[in-house]
């Protein structure tokens, strides 16, 4: 008997704002086009994820047609996962066993609507969830969580460092991977304002450990822009069409914003703070700046 549905595997990387998006878009390709998903956490989000449901949602849990399944990432309970640096050496080193086990049981299935077909994959976690799929035979797409215009300026990278503009990775300077080497505005791709050398988003010129990591991060999305396959990304094409068109294997399905009906967990890592809830209805509308720090980040001060 011929398969009926696809079975689809997406995991995302371990933080707040790529679980959202990725599960919006596994309840769409869910809902809308019919495909079984199975959603991969690590076991520590898989946990919050849970803990972090209200009672209606979790009793409508067991009703979806997302599955939630969950592998180590090799810290344990007591083990600070906003230390970026042990956490992605950490499950960077541990994940890919585990995500190969899943599918490879996953897969040893008779029944042929069970097997996974394609694994989508955040690229933040880096190249081993893709190398993963291909070894078992199924397909990989990357996933991109943030706009195209951080991919085209990776894309740019080579010309600012062959210009003499930015310090490389492999070179005798003595200024760190990703910092300028003069201060000046440049001109990046289109779509794209001119930047000072100063304000790249991989400058961290207060811990330069941190900077040399992000800046590694940026050129490691080189290779997804040129893989023959789609590179799906959380934006949206009329907004950001002139740098989509930089990007020819981009696939935009954005935006991938959180559901809140019934059933349709948004991907929540805390139970909602209700006291700032009532305190925004207390404000004149237009009066509030929200800004959002990240799941994993580490304040150095209080905020007044």
């Amino acid at each position: 008997m011929g398969r009926q549905t696809d079975h689809v595997l997406i995991i995302p990387f371990p933080a707040q704002g790529h679980v959202t998006p990725l599960l919006k878009f596994a309840y769409r390709i869910c809902d809308d086009h019919g495909m079984k998903v199975t959603f991969v956490n690590s076991d520590f989000i898989h946990a919050k994820l849970l803990a972090a449901l209200p009672p209606e949602e979790a009793e409508a849990r067991s009703r979806v047609r997302v599955r939630r399944a969950s592998i180590p990432d090799g810290l344990g309970p007591g083990n600070d996962r906003r230390d970026i640096f042990k956490l992605t050496e950490s499950f960077q080193r541990v994940m890919p066993v585990h995500l190969k086990n899943l599918i490879e049981n996953v897969n040893s299935s008779n029944d042929e609507d069970e097997l996974i077909t394609t694994v989508i994959a955040d690229i933040k976690l880096g190249w081993w969830a893709i190398e993963v799929a291909e070894k078992t035979g199924i397909q990989a797409v990357p996933f991109c969580p943030f706009g195209p215009e951080n991919l085209a300026l990776a894309l740019h990278i080579q010309k600012l460092i062959e210009a003499r503009i930015l310090n490389g990775t492999d070179n005798d300077s003595t200024a760190s991977a990703g910092s300028p080497l003069s201060n000046e505005l440049i001109c990046v791709p289109k779509g794209i304002p001119m930047l000072s050398t100063n304000r790249l988003p991989w400058r961290v010129p207060s811990d330069l450990k941190v900077q040399e990591q992000a800046f590694r991060f940026y050129l490691s999305l080189i290779p997804y822009t040129d893989i023959s396959g789609w590179l799906l990304c959380n934006c949206v094409y009329d907004l950001d069409s002139s740098v989509c068109e930089l990007i020819p294997n981009i696939l935009p399905i954005g935006p991938l914003l959180p559901s809140n009906q019934l059933g349709r967990h948004s991907g929540k890592l805390w139970p909602e703070y209700l006291t700032c809830i009532r305190w925004l209805d207390q404000q004149p509308a237009g009066s509030v700046i929200y800004v959002a720090f990240g799941s994993i980040a580490v304040l150095t001060q209080p905020i007044q």
